[in-house]
């Protein structure tokens, strides 16, 4: 088994002592690290190669936001980010994902959704991690700022298969409820979502699910 090497940042002591208590005694995972603010945060990443870093989003010096988006903007850039928060629609929290941000995870949450949201991210196979529904897209998508006319262009080099799967994306389905839905084999699903994953530059299918959104491929409802 592949271990997932884990960052923490966050500027409560006790918040990442917790964590890490909690993330050890996980099978497959290992906290490798913890930085107490943003540039904290950076400089651990570099030293360290986290696979996936628990980001807090407001910390002293530099922020949890820009820090995200320092970590994965560079090209090559291989740790994902899973942004820590009080509050589960915290309007920080929409900025986290527009800066690059894999998922969110309450801080409120137990052992198993904590690890659970780990392997998540680290997976980059579901949509976000324990605590987030479609309403969180949904609301993101209704306070998002101007519209992104670019990424609008970039859904025409999809196949009309291709957006059908991102859309399902952004409906929360797993690959194997699309492979359902569509009634083709799971492998399939997944070329699929890879090449629409190459074809739009995003990084994972969270990215995903928030670019569906913010083109207007998948409109909000219910909320």
């Amino acid at each position: 088994m592949t271990t997932i090497r884990v960052l923490i940042a966050d500027d409560q002591m006790m918040v990442r002592q917790g964590f890490t208590v909690l993330l050890n005694a996980e099978p497959g995972i290992e906290v490798v690290g913890q930085a107490v603010d943003g540039l904290d945060a950076l400089d651990k990443v570099a030293e360290l190669a986290p696979d996936v870093v628990l980001m807090d989003v407001r910390m002293p010096r530099l922020g949890g936001i820009e820090a995200t988006r320092r970590l994965t903007e560079p090209v090559g850039a291989t740790a994902k980010v899973l942004v820590l928060t009080t509050f589960d629609l915290d309007e920080y929290v929409y900025e986290a994902l527009r800066a690059g941000a894999s998922g969110f995870l309450l801080k409120d949450a137990s052992a198993a959704e904590l690890a659970q949201a780990v392997r998540v991210v680290a997976a980059g196979d579901a949509l976000l991690a324990p605590n987030v529904t479609k309403r969180l897209i949904a609301e993101f998508s209704r306070v998002s700022s101007t519209p992104r006319t670019p990424l609008k262009d970039r859904v025409g080099t999809l196949t009309e298969r291709e957006t059908e799967v991102l859309s399902l994306i952004a409906q929360g389905l797993s690959n194997g409820e699309i492979a359902e839905r569509l009634v083709v084999a799971e492998q399939t699903v997944k070329s699929h979502v890879g090449r629409i994953l190459v074809k739009l530059g995003l990084r994972d299918r969270t990215q995903a699910a928030v670019f569906a959104y913010e083109t207007g491929l998948i409109r909000p409802s219910g909320y």
